[in-house]
């Protein structure tokens, strides 16, 4: 391949690029311009919106996220060649032994970019579909006079987060996590669609961790703090940790309920009228409901075109 042949296949392929970028960047902007509803109109978040944002750009990336990973073997390959066509024979042959290895080791290196970012799509459409899951079991909570409120932004600019759902009614206020976990290998004595809790440690078929334990902790009590801060008066807020598809085993309590999510409801909406809640809570009368739920639909109000 002669040294204006190589040119000519990298101005190629940069031109490519350039014109499904601009494609890409028109397509966005021309949106714009067709919405049929009006710009303020801003709508709840739905069960799973923080995964399906991610998702969705990654799924508007993917044209970029193709040429991108294309091109760099191309490149390297074309450039190397060139500078190896113009050695002298003996040499020719290591030239091109070495540049077929360069092209090797890049090619794997931009497989292995463009295999994780196919992975993050598939986690975080598992993910987003697993608070889906969980949604519907909160469902039928609105019937008893609770109001449910999906990924609730948290946090601030430098450190934000979102609780997965947010439950308020008599029975109290419910910070619900939820861990959407693949079902692998277990260890002997372990089942492989069980998780075992004995009040500390989350017993995995494959291992043990309180990763979602001490998040769901932190979440509740970051809600608590900013409710009192917003309403002058503190509102505990129960913290329930939730795994779509996995049977809980309790062998012990804790300051997280984990349940499966057709537990839930069960634990979130007591009778009318019952006791106090765990650790001595009252239940909240529909003033203290609507004055949370507000601050809540404030947060969750988000979602335009």
């Amino acid at each position: 391949m002669s040294s204006s042949a190589t040119w000519v296949l990298i101005g190629y392929f940069l031109l490519y690029a350039t014109v499904v970028v601009a494609f890409v960047v028109w397509r966005r902007i021309s949106r714009q311009d067709r919405k049929p509803f009006p710009d303020h109109l801003k709508l709840l978040r739905g069960p799973g919106e923080t995964q399906r944002r991610l998702v969705a750009a990654l799924d508007e990336n993917l044209y970029q996220t193709l040429v991108v990973a294309s091109l760099p073997p191309l490149l390297v390959a074309a450039a190397l060649v060139s500078l190896a066509l113009r050695l002298p024979p003996p040499a020719l042959w290591f030239a091109l032994t070495g540049t077929l290895g360069v092209f090797l080791a890049v090619l794997f290196l931009v497989a292995r970019w463009l295999v994780a970012k196919i992975t993050e799509r598939q986690n975080r459409d598992l993910g987003c579909f697993g608070e889906r899951v969980v949604a519907e079991f909160l469902e039928p909570l609105k019937t008893q006079g609770c109001r449910v409120f999906h990924d609730v932004p948290c946090g601030d600019a430098k450190s934000p987060f979102n609780i997965d759902h947010v439950v308020v009614g008599p029975g109290g206020v419910f910070a619900i996590e939820t861990k959407t976990r693949r079902k692998g290998r277990s260890r002997e004595g372990f089942a492989a669609h069980e998780i075992i809790y004995d009040g500390q440690v989350l017993a995995y078929p494959w291992g043990e961790d309180r990763h979602g334990l001490d998040q769901a902790q932190r979440q509740a009590r970051w809600l608590e703090d900013t409710l009192a801060s917003l309403l002058g008066r503190r509102t505990p807020v129960r913290p329930i940790l939730t795994f779509p598809g996995w049977m809980i085993i309790r062998r012990g309590s804790g300051a997280v309920n984990v349940l499966n999510p057709r537990e839930i409801p069960a634990a979130v909406a007591p009778a009318l009228g019952s006791s106090p809640g765990p650790r001595g809570v009252s239940a909240l009368d529909a003033r203290e409901c609507d004055l949370i739920a507000r601050q809540l639909d404030a947060r969750c109000r988000d979602v335009e075109y």
